[in-house]
């Protein structure tokens, strides 16, 4: 790891910093197992006037500790210092902890500090400013194999395939039966409210239907959305966590998914809206619909102390003030037991298959919940049960409503949603930036424990965001457009023809880097869109665009060949103005991946023969890669 040192005195020099775990090289590390020991060694060109290095360091919300760096040994040019680090000491007893650190170069005349935008690379100013990250988790901490080198498909259930099996509408539900054409419920303005109770008939049977095609993409793990009884479309306001949504098919249908799916050797994840439920739920029973007495409508209600109610009972607290989806409140122990108890919600489901958790807005759940929930999924699932949080920034040191959470300790999730890496290739595919691109997953890879990188969903679009097409064609913004003009907007010819490539390169990049490819249905098969909800219109079966069908079937099978891509460390190789490289490698297995964002063809260098990773052709010498295009090279 060489690093620049960007001063006025100092300018061109670099420094040289080498971290060892053992015999084992954690270069681009910077999260740890309890117990470990971690070994810096730092070269530092004399010309920097150094008489000392000193690490300054400080656990979460805690003091600073300066410890000196041992000077080991000069050739005359360059000084050696090391120092060591015992996370056992660090933690103590607690036995995970969060910790940032600088160094600081001490000269006659002044101190240096160090800085890092990326949790890898330093630069050196007059001032302390951005610190290195420290985390380390608790002994033991491991993610659920069988996730690591899957491919993940994102399922919105309404919008997938309506399956022939018996359903039931809801009494005030509507069906719009033009699958193909038919445009989703929307409101004129955004904000403004919307029932949501327009259905275009998706449902579990016909997630059966489509598992073949799903397997010939090479799909290993069906993530559903919520598919708990609820009045809406999206079904985010559940109004019974006990029961399968009857226009899905009911219990029956999901037994025989589960049944289905794990024949195929497919696993199946749930989404958990666990923070709010609806209004209109036997809990809340704002509007009367279940038997039993929620509540809204009275305060002897068994569910009244799950809620938090400011004035009874019409001012309560919701999700995003939104009414009718009003908080559960977890410091009612019977509401906590309810979903993580022991026979509770959570563990219920996963008995009866499902094989982990998608929790939506995971910042607002309490440690309390995700502790149980840990508990329950390690021990109900003999593989280990997958809890993936929904967490739009780096999760490493997320502070949530002004408390820091600590996902990664080892006693919580096993990974989050990764919209930083969307972010990430977003800036690398529409505006050529390199740098954002290397520092975003330099930081990422050096925050997360390994096996938590080993399992991030990574995303290019969600039933939260425009479709990754349409942003990729035009911005995706809509801006100046009304909901009813954005609703039948489509991309021109031109602009799906540059979209199109541009996805292959995106996705590309989602099936190599370090992590799980999420894809959300239907990107894989041409589907355009705006924000929600015109980023769920229905799968266009019979009207799929087959070049990027083919596009996803090679990267699916990319994927089940090469064990690089399952637990593979990862690295960037290059990384210049308009190109840029990275590999991943094991002990069995290697590939590198290179990208041309220039409008001109590149001839890269090769040291040894290679093989297109997706079409087989060798190349020997070097390799032309076509402009604004990436290549997979394997040995």
């Amino acid at each position: 790891m060489l690093i620049n040192l960007h001063t006025d005195t100092e300018s061109g020099q670099q420094i040289k910093i080498e971290k060892r775990v053992g015999n084992e090289s954690a270069d681009l590390l910077g999260a740890f197992e309890y117990g470990t020991v971690l070994s810096i060694r730092m070269s530092v060109p004399r010309k920097l006037g150094a008489a000392a290095v000193v690490l300054r360091l400080a656990p979460d919300g805690g003091e600073d500790k300066d410890l000196p760096m041992s000077f080991t040994s000069s050739d005359g040019v360059k000084d050696t210092y090391e120092i060591k680090l015992d996370t056992k000491e660090l933690c103590g007893e607690e036995g995970f902890g969060l910790f940032y650190y600088e160094y600081l170069f001490v000269r006659g005349w002044d101190t240096l500090f160090s800085s890092s935008v990326n949790n890898v690379d330093m630069t050196l100013s007059q001032k302390s400013e951005s610190r290195f990250r420290l985390l380390v988790y608790e002994k033991g901490y491991k993610t659920p194999e069988w996730f690591h080198g899957a491919t993940m498909y994102h399922i919105f259930v309404d919008r997938f395939c309506k399956g022939e099996g018996k359903t039931e509408l809801h009494a005030d539900a509507k069906i719009n039966p033009d699958w193909h054409n038919g445009i989703p419920q929307y409101a004129r303005k955004n904000g403004e409210p919307i029932a949501n109770n327009v259905f275009f008939g998706g449902n579990l049977w016909g997630v059966i239907e489509k598992l073949e095609y799903l397997q010939s993409l090479g799909v290993t793990v069906l993530y559903l959305s919520p598919v708990f009884d609820a009045y809406s479309n999206h079904r985010y306001d559940t109004g019974d966590y006990e029961k399968i949504d009857s226009i899905l098919g009911g219990d029956g249908a999901f037994d025989a998914l589960i049944e289905a799916a794990h024949k195929k050797g497919m696993k199946v994840i749930l989404d958990g809206v666990f923070n709010h439920t609806g209004d209109d739920s036997k809990y809340f029973n704002r509007r009367g619909r279940y038997p039993h007495v929620g509540a809204y409508q009275s305060k002897e209600s068994p569910y009244y102390k799950w809620f938090n109610f400011r004035v009874y009972p019409h001012s309560y607290e919701c999700w995003w003030s939104i009414e009718i989806m009003p908080r559960l409140s977890y410091s009612s122990e019977e509401c906590l037991n309810y979903f993580v108890g022991e026979g509770g919600v959570c563990e219920k489901w996963l008995l009866r298959g499902a094989d982990g958790w998608r929790l939506d807005v995971v910042d607002e759940l309490p440690n309390a919940f995700l502790d149980k929930l840990r508990n329950i999924a390690k021990r109900t699932k003999k593989e280990g049960g997958l809890l993936i949080g929904e967490v739009w920034e780096n999760a490493a040191d997320k502070i949530a409503y002004g408390k820091r959470r600590r996902y990664f300790s080892g006693r919580q999730l096993d990974s989050v949603m990764n919209y930083p890496f969307r972010n990430a290739v977003l800036s690398l595919v529409l505006e050529k930036d390199t740098e954002t691109f290397y520092n975003i997953l330099t930081e990422l890879y050096s925050s997360y424990p390994k096996e938590a990188s080993n399992s991030l969903m990574n995303l290019l679009g969600t039933h939260d965001t425009e479709r990754i097409l349409t942003k990729l064609g035009d911005g995706g913004t809509g801006e100046g457009l009304t909901n009813d003009e954005l609703a039948h907007m489509r991309l021109s010819e031109n602009q799906r023809k540059e979209a199109v490539q541009k996805l292959k390169l995106a996705s590309i990049i989602q099936y190599t880097v370090f992590g799980v490819p999420s894809v959300y249905y239907g990107d894989e098969a041409g589907l355009e869109g705006y924000h929600d909800p015109f980023c769920r219109l229905p799968f266009p079966w019979g009207e799929e665009d087959t070049e990027l069908q083919a596009h996803y079937r090679s990267l699916g099978k990319l994927r089940r060949e090469h064990f690089a891509l399952k637990n593979g460390d990862f690295r960037f190789t290059v990384r210049k103005k308009d190109f840029i490289a990275y590999e991943r490698a094991n002990q069995n297995d290697r590939i590198t991946v290179l990208i041309n964002l220039s409008n001109e063809p590149l001839l890269y260098p090769l040291t040894s023969t290679a093989k297109d990773a997706l079409t087989g052709i060798k190349y020997q010498g070097s390799v032309s890669i076509p402009p604004m295009q990436a290549l997979i090279l394997c040995e």
